[in-house]
This record gives C-alpha cells, sequence and structure tokens, in this order.
C-alpha cells in the first residue's frame, strides 16, 4: 500500500495525467524559464493562453502592446503605431501589423524605448505577473533620477 501511494505521489509532481497539459506548460518546465511559476500565475497564464490565439494564428501589434501592459490604452498603442514609434524587427509598423512569437518590438513611449522580445501571444489584457511572462525585457535601464534636469524655478 505504501508502494502505490508513493508512485501517486511521483505522478502527481511530474505533472501526472490529472494535471491538464497547459498547467504542466505553464509552470516553466521549459529550458528558457529560470524559475517555476507560481501556481496562481500559472493558471492565470494558461487561461491567458486558452484564450488567445491558436496554433500559427497571430495577434494585432496594437493589441499585443495593450494586452502585456506596455502601454495603458489599445488606442495609444494605434497611436504609437501611426506615429512611427513602434518598430518589429528593426521595421516601422502599422497597428494591424501581425506579431510573431520570437519578434522584436521596439517601443518609444513616455521618453523611453523599450526593447521586448515576444515570447507567448495573448489577445486580452492580463495582470502584471502574468504579462511578464508573455515578453522577454532587454530594454536599457531607465535614466537615473539625477540624470533627468530639473524644472526651472522663478525668483
Amino acid at each position: 500500500m505504501a508502494s502505490e501511494d508513493a508512485d501517486e505521489i511521483v505522478h502527481r509532481d511530474s505533472g501526472g495525467p490529472g494535471e491538464p497539459a497547459a498547467v504542466r506548460d505553464a509552470e516553466g518546465s521549459g529550458a528558457a524559464d529560470s524559475q517555476p511559476l507560481d501556481p496562481k500565475v500559472a493558471a492565470a497564464v494558461a487561461a491567458a493562453e486558452a484564450a488567445g490565439p491558436g496554433k500559427g494564428e497571430t495577434v494585432r501589434i496594437d493589441s499585443w502592446i495593450w494586452a502585456v501592459r506596455l502601454i495603458k490604452t489599445r488606442s495609444l498603442g494605434d497611436t504609437a503605431c501611426r506615429g512611427g514609434h513602434v518598430h518589429v524587427n528593426g521595421e516601422r509598423v502599422k497597428p494591424a501589423y501581425s506579431v510573431r512569437v520570437g519578434d522584436e518590438v521596439r517601443l518609444r513611449h513616455e521618453g523611453r524605448e523599450r526593447v521586448v522580445i515576444v515570447k507567448r501571444l495573448i489577445r486580452k489584457r492580463v495582470g502584471a505577473p502574468v504579462a511578464v511572462q508573455c515578453y522577454i525585457d532587454n530594454s536599457p535601464p531607465p535614466p537615473p533620477r539625477e540624470a533627468v534636469a530639473p524644472a526651472g524655478l522663478r525668483d
């Protein structure tokens, strides 16, 4: 009886048949993830992927940068694309450009340049812990507070 319990525990720890594949994949079993995810975050990532595009499908760039919280509103993402502030793989793109996994996205917004590599495609806006799991951030660090010139004061 004790050996059966031990086998069942090994099954559960290894992501056995009772656990959905999306949850097993979201827990960081791949080599790209350096640490396992919190169970709540893993469940949220799995839900976001389930609501996202199917295999081989793509997502609009303005929608993706909004969904992963690089931009506050989707209309700001649209405006940034139209203004030439969004580049994918070195090319200036329109809002309807289809982004794919592995694309490098450069975004100039609020005086800062963000450089991210697409890791997961999602369509719906998600919480910040889940959004961080959808891209690899290669952005340069923001300038220190002292480097920004203070506003002049009148006498």
